[in-house]
């Protein structure tokens, strides 16, 4: 019935389309378009389109060029950052933007009130403050080598202070004005959200073919769990592009006439399922070690993917900047003999339905994933996998929309998470802070030498020394089994041949960036 409903939806909207319009498919919706309250990729996709950042990232992933800032010049102690905005930039309302505009939206970020997950990404931030209508003066405590590469994510998104005053809590639940080549339209939740050309915009970075209008007037992001339905959505024309290409269906995707397939390996997403440390059963060490060993990454790869992912046994790719080369022969890699040796010796014991137990606790973790058919295949084969060394994984799935606030409670012991980054500090950061717990730093890892290590690092002034730290936190908590490594995934769009090619863009995982290079061939 599911299945039915989605693809009546995708057949009205194709219906519906006109030159100009075009139909994006995707498994799972965010759970809101509040830049600063999200950490969903889902929600990055929409919101590079809905609004602009100080600076942009090219698709090589390493330039960073011009956004809202036309130009900037950073102190020679790295803690100063002075922005000279753009003057001929508009939101979608009309109203101009203006230094003042970027200054809320960056204390909005980092303002305790906000309780954004990724705050830390602003670095320590000692004052941001506009010297005048068109001037940015942005002052750290330290030094923090990603500052710009951090201010090109959605999370740095300029808002309109009078927009979010307005709607409170439905900020990005029933509205959005953003700067972006689009506007909000409507978002049914769990269904679609529909964006609309800003007939305005011309301010694109110099990397995109054009800088603006949009070429389309509109662009529809249609949720289909299904990978069956998100196929046939494409293959019959009724999606014009989506990254969420089911992989058992990639080489059918190749060969069909009117579609053509794309892929770009320049920078890393992982997948990986993570334990809550200090929760009963997975609080062991060698209950984390034996998960670890127990699982045939390889085989998931392979069985699951069709040989498209690399199968992960390190917790960013051994390819990202930074990587600690002295663990590549100390990876947990699958050997389930020594996963039940691990146990047995750990007090752990098989009891008559196969479960072991110790203490009279069953060593059934309870594990939150996303609904949806990727997380549903992976920790269904992790499931499978840990029983064979009586583990009994017990699988609660929640929709996108919900699951983000389930993930920030203490209700559960193992989760499924999977996310972007450039280099081993972007992905450390993120989770391995203390000050990030209970979200994203759901393992509640609370080091203060992981800690110490972490502000070595980003506040490093030459590679050397981040190397050193960076490597020295990804030994410490690989050691400790924090996390179960699955798999690196590459960026694949597929979309038709009646569009340009797309040149995919892997900030953050949204391929389509912000949607200005999107356009019909003539």
């Amino acid at each position: 019935m599911k299945r039915l409903m989605a693809t009546t939806a995708l057949l009205a909207l194709a219906g519906m389309a006109q030159a100009a319009e075009i139909t994006i498919v995707r498994e799972v919706d965010s759970n809101n378009y509040d830049p600063h309250k999200t950490t969903s990729r889902a929600a990055s996709e929409v919101l590079f389109m809905l609004g602009d950042t100080l600076v942009s990232l090219a698709p090589d992933m390493q330039t960073i060029d011009t956004g809202v800032a036309e130009s900037w010049e950073v102190s020679e102690d790295g803690k100063t950052y002075t922005f000279r905005i753009r003057d001929d930039i508009s939101f979608c309302d009309g109203k101009k933007l203006t230094a003042a505009d970027v200054v809320y939206s960056m204390n909005r970020w980092i303002d305790p009130e906000t309780k954004s997950p990724v705050a830390w990404r602003a670095g320590e931030v000692e004052s941001v403050t506009a010297t005048d209508d068109y001037t940015v003066e942005y002052k750290l405590k330290a030094p923090f080598s990603e500052l710009l590469y951090q201010l090109t994510q959605s999370f740095g998104t300029i808002v309109d202070q009078a927009n979010v005053e307005a709607l409170g809590d439905d900020f990005g639940v029933t509205g959005f004005n953003g700067t972006g080549p689009f506007c909000w339209g409507e978002w049914t939740p769990r269904d679609k959200m529909i964006v609309t050309k800003h007939d305005g915009y011309t301010w694109g970075a110099p990397f995109h073919k054009n800088q603006g209008p949009a070429s389309m007037d509109q662009i529809t992001w249609q949720i289909v769990p299904e990978e069956n339905t998100r196929t046939v959505a494409v293959i019959t024309g009724q999606s014009q592009v989506t990254q969420y290409v089911p992989y058992i269906a990639l080489e059918q995707l190749k060969s069909s006439p009117g579609i053509e397939v794309v892929q770009s390996d320049l920078a890393f997403w992982t997948y990986f399922m993570g334990f809550k440390i200090d929760k009963e059963t997975v609080s062991d060490p060698a209950v984390r070690t034996a998960i670890n060993l127990a699982v045939d990454q390889e085989a998931m790869a392979e069985d699951l993917f069709f040989g498209v992912v690399q199968p992960a046994y390190s917790y960013v790719s051994q390819e990202a900047l930074d990587w600690n080369h002295d663990l590549d022969d100390k990876l947990l890699k699958y050997d389930p003999e020594k996963a039940n040796q691990i146990l047995d010796e750990a007090g752990w014991v098989r009891g008559d339905d196969g479960v072991r137990s110790k203490d009279g606790v069953k060593l059934a973790p309870v594990a939150y994933v996303f609904a949806g058919s990727t997380w549903g295949k992976i920790s269904e084969a992790v499931q499978a996998y840990l029983r064979e060394i009586g583990v009994d994984m017990q699988i609660q799935a929640f929709d996108a929309t919900v699951a983000w606030g389930k993930l920030a409670t203490q209700e559960f012991d193992m989760f499924g998470m999977s996310f972007p980054y450039v280099s081993s500090g972007d992905a450390l950061n993120l989770y391995f802070r203390s000050q990030n717990m209970p979200t994203p730093n759901r393992m509640n890892w609370n080091d203060p030498k992981t800690d110490e290590l972490l502000l070595t690092g980003a506040t490093a002034t030459n590679d050397a020394d981040r190397a050193a730290a960076y490597g020295e936190v990804l030994e410490l908590v690989q050691d400790a089994a924090v996390w179960l490594p699955l798999y690196h995934e590459p960026m694949v769009i597929a979309q038709s041949t009646d569009l340009e090619t797309v040149v995919p863009h892997n900030i953050y995982g949204s391929g389509l960036y912000k949607g200005l290079d999107l356009k019909f061939k003539e």
